[in-house]
């Protein structure tokens, strides 16, 4: 057996070591500690992540994904899935998943044990997310990401005769 380096083996010890805390921008109480495994390992089209959520924290913000599908897997600690406007609590061995076109869901922590979880997802070149409690949309494309305001929307087609 081998203990040399290996691009498509991560150590326990590496994962724990190199994880990093971050947010979303649009939620005040987003908080993960983790590590994207997918992408230290070479994956381009799939995303697998390690998260940690302390108590009182969330994930990230109430979306939906139009051509991405996402799942998390709860390892540890219990934690509060909202789906399609309905909260469940969720614990560990609960698997969620949101096949495309999704429904809209987000992840809270309000109990006072740290939860664990994996998540997932497809990593495709183009992708809309919509967030329902903001009014937002997202267009993901080759040149970037763009954010537009679902009230500013206009349906496609011949405009009506004035």
């Amino acid at each position: 057996m081998s203990d040399r380096p290996n691009l498509y083996l991560l150590r326990a010890a590496d994962i724990a070591a190199r994880s990093q805390t971050f947010s979303h921008p649009w939620n005040p109480r987003s908080e993960l500690t983790g590590y994207q495994l997918a992408r230290a390992t070479g994956l381009q089209r799939t995303g697998v992540s390690l998260a940690r959520m302390a108590p009182g924290k969330e994930s990230f913000v109430y979306h939906a994904h139009w051509n991405e599908e996402e799942w998390i897997y709860i390892l540890s600690g219990r934690g509060v899935a909202r789906i399609d406007d309905v909260e469940y609590e969720v614990g560990a061995g609960d698997f969620m998943a949101f096949p495309t076109p999704g429904v809209a869901h987000h992840l809270r922590n309000p109990f006072d044990e740290e939860l664990v979880y994996l998540m997932g997802g497809e990593n495709r070149a183009l992708d809309v997310a919509d967030f329902p409690d903001l009014g937002k949309r997202m267009f993901k494309h080759s040149k970037g990401v763009e954010i537009f305001d679902l009230k500013d929307a206009q349906p496609f087609g011949p405009l009506p005769d004035e």
